[in-house]
């Protein structure tokens, strides 16, 4: 039914009844359930229903025909899903049987999570929910500075798709004109100091209205009215998931043998706070001084009056002086 329904046309009852060979009653039944989902529908008496606007569902072979052929050679499984937990939580799931280059992508996430146990907004075929596995030697060692390098992927995918003007925020926020566009949120099983599994978790704002983003509390911004503002064509779904992937595995190949250092410059030409005073809270402490940079494994510099204090990952949260970014 939503395939039928996604060219955003009229289409009678009866007609989807016949193409689906089910009865009257089933179409609206189903149809219910499509605005449970939260996908738009509008019924015009007499001509039928359709998704208002239209919607481009993710596809795996489309996906899998924009990637070029070393991006296809590395992807061991492309899972496209109606709807997962999380597609973190899908690709741990599968983390021993599929190994590097499994890669799963949602329509929608009922329990989609960002940093700090926070909710990730996740509303049906509206937005990116993307997550790719891949085994390493040496344990957590080997990661450090990964979602750093994985923010640079994410910038480069969107200049592929001609979308300019995006910035990075230590840890793993991706920004435009200070409002968070993207998230990273990387997850690991197995041993911490030897074998292990890293799931690297995506989720990308490209078309989110007032109403499903109306639990975020802070500022946000959505790919379709970035381009709006600079009179392009939205990028489409499945070609960004395929510029996305492209980016990503060309990190993800070689991580253990290049290191954050390999990143490190182009993470600071990309560094929303470079040189600014910001306010960084840890759980316990708060720091006020100025941003210097980051280390070559990817730890956040501050430099409060003249000494430089070194902050890793985990409980730290990053503010502008003029307000939450």
């Amino acid at each position: 039914m939503l395939t039928t329904l996604a060219d955003g046309e009229l289409h009678s009852g009866q007609e989807i009844a016949n193409k689906l060979g089910v009865s009257r009653t089933a179409v609206w039944k189903h149809l219910q359930k499509l605005e449970a989902a939260g996908i738009a529908l509008e019924t015009v008496k007499g001509k039928g229903y359709r998704i208002v606007g239209g919607l481009e569902l993710l596809d795996a072979a489309t996906i899998q025909h924009h990637l070029p052929a070393h991006s296809r050679a590395l992807l061991t499984r492309l899972e496209v899903l109606a709807s997962a937990s999380s597609t973190n939580d899908q690709v741990l799931s599968q983390a021993r049987q599929a190994g590097s280059g499994y890669v799963c992508l949602a329509e929608q996430q009922t329990a989609g999570r960002g940093r700090r146990g926070r909710q990730w907004i996740s509303p049906f075929g509206k937005n990116i929910y993307l997550s790719a596995g891949w085994e390493y030697e040496g344990g957590a060692a080997v990661l450090e500075g990964l979602s750093l390098a994985v923010g640079v992927a994410i910038v480069k995918a969107f200049s592929a798709a001609g979308i300019p003007g995006v910035q990075l925020k230590w840890p793993n926020d991706v920004l435009w004109q200070g409002k968070k566009l993207a998230g990273v949120l990387l997850e690991m099983s197995g041993d911490a100091s030897g074998r292990c599994y890293v799931v690297v978790g995506i989720g990308i704002n490209v078309e989110m209205s007032e109403h499903d983003a109306k639990d975020i509390s802070q500022q946000w911004v959505d790919l379709h009215s970035i381009a709006r503002e600079n009179s392009k064509n939205n990028p489409g779904r499945n070609l960004l998931a395929a510029l996305l992937i492209e980016q990503l595995f060309s990190v993800l190949e070689s991580y253990a043998g290049k290191r954050f250092v390999a990143y490190k410059n182009d993470w600071q030409a990309l560094n929303a706070f470079s040189n600014q005073p910001v306010i960084l809270t840890t759980s316990n402490e708060t720091f006020s001084g100025k941003m210097s940079g980051v280390t070559d494994a990817g730890a956040l510099v501050l430099d409060c009056d003249g000494q430089e204090k070194v902050f890793y990952g985990g409980e730290v949260s990053l503010r502008g002086v003029s307000g939450d970014t």
